[in-house]
């Protein structure tokens, strides 16, 4: 297990939660209490696509998640460059596209 200090606040990551889940689908819907975003993965030629995570937050934790990543993309692009969203040739040859921005249900 890998211990991390950040900012204070101890946080324990243990080995398996470490390893991560690819996903590049997200599809994202709220209530009126609550944001739940499921990660998935779409691979080619596989018609289902499985949910590896769920995240549930408050909608101020989620605005907070997305002022965050903002803020995070702004410092990568400053050092790396800018981040190019790629056109599909056609809406219906790209699922992740027909979702809406960031796989939005």
């Amino acid at each position: 297990m890998a211990e991390l200090k950040k900012q204070g606040l101890d946080l324990e990551l243990t080995e398996d939660i470490a390893q991560g889940n690819y996903s590049n689908l997200a599809i994202i819907s709220h209530s009126t209490s609550e944001f739940i975003i499921d990660f998935a993965a779409i691979l080619p030629g596989v018609s289902k696509a499985k949910v590896k995570s769920r995240i549930i937050l408050t909608p101020e934790h989620a605005k907070r998640l997305l002022l965050s990543l903002q803020e995070n993309i702004t410092r990568y692009e400053s050092n790396i460059g800018k981040i190019e969203i790629p056109k599909a040739h056609s809406a219906n040859d790209d699922p992740i596209m027909n979702m809406g921005p960031m796989g939005k249900a």
